[in-house]
């Protein structure tokens, strides 16, 4: 199973605290080691992305993110462990496509049995991923639905309704944004934290890197973190019910209802919300 990691802030946030974690799963602490993605919304609908298809342990680009602080609002990273589709720069997340004027960012950790079934509208996939080809159909669904960008509450639903399609196909583990909005479904295995005043100290679980998040933030500042297992050891991250889905805005995390979905969750299981220690997520 692929790793997946998303921010949401209302500022500007430097990513390399849990990029680096991220990173070491990729080879090292981790098996995902068939590629790895990341990109950064910057300046409103700018996006800045970068893409290996080696392991991001070992990567050297890798290396110089973590030297290289690039402060974003909204970001999506991926680190990958193949099951559709070879091992190939096209076939690394995230996947971005153009819609109604803004940069749409795409990364997925799972199996979805038949999606290539599933008819595409006006976006097609350039590798050969399950991943790549639900993307496309998600927002193709969205194109013929909406000419131009709907307002947040309608999307929100919209998105919501095709994340439960795609569950009742497999595991769903998604990210997806628009710049503005992070979107993130749970299949299986989903987690995030809020940081906000006052804040604490952070301690890695897979390297030696603690920070004191008070000497690094203002007290109006706010960032969630989304991630597939928790990235540290002394904070309480909290677990996304399966089947469901959250919305992050300016570092605000707000679960959608279930009558948000028209459809029942997967066979996987029952929903649940649970606080969670970092050996569990």
């Amino acid at each position: 199973m692929c790793e997946l990691l998303g921010m949401s802030a209302n500022v500007p946030t430097d990513i390399r605290f849990s990029f680096a974690a991220l990173a070491r799963r990729g080879g090292e602490t981790g098996p995902h080691v068939d590629g790895w993605g990341i990109a950064f919304y910057e300046g409103g609908r700018g996006c800045r992305s970068f893409h290996d298809p080696e392991p991001s342990a070992r990567s050297e680009l890798a290396k110089l993110l973590r030297n290289y602080a690039i402060k974003s609002r909204v970001v999506v990273a991926h680190v990958r462990k193949a099951n559709r589709g070879r091992v190939s720069l096209e076939n690394t997340h995230p996947f971005s496509r153009e819609l109604w004027g803004r940069r749409w960012t795409f990364a997925h950790n799972g199996q979805l049995r038949g999606v290539k079934k599933l008819p595409l509208g006006g976006f097609r996939p350039v590798g050969s991923t399950d991943s790549e080809h639900a993307f496309c159909w998600m927002l193709g669904r969205l194109q013929a639905r909406w000419r131009d960008a709907p307002k947040a509450e309608g999307l929100e639903r919209a998105v919501a309704e095709l994340c439960a399609e795609l569950h009742g196909l497999g595991v769903f583990n998604m990210l997806m944004t628009d710049s503005r909005t992070l979107y993130a479904h749970c299949g299986k295995r989903l987690c995030y934290i809020t940081r906000r005043a006052p804040f604490g100290i952070a301690t890695l679980i897979d390297e030696d890197w603690r920070v004191d998040f008070a000497q690094e933030t203002t007290e109006r500042d706010v960032v969630s973190v989304v991630a597939t297992q928790a990235l540290t050891r002394d904070e309480t991250w909290t677990e996304i019910p399966r089947g469901r889905m959250i919305c992050l805005r300016d570092g605000e995390v707000r679960l959608l209802p279930d009558r948000a979905r028209r459809t029942a969750p997967s066979r996987e299981g029952t929903d649940h919300n649970v606080r969670l220690s970092t050996q569990g997520c």
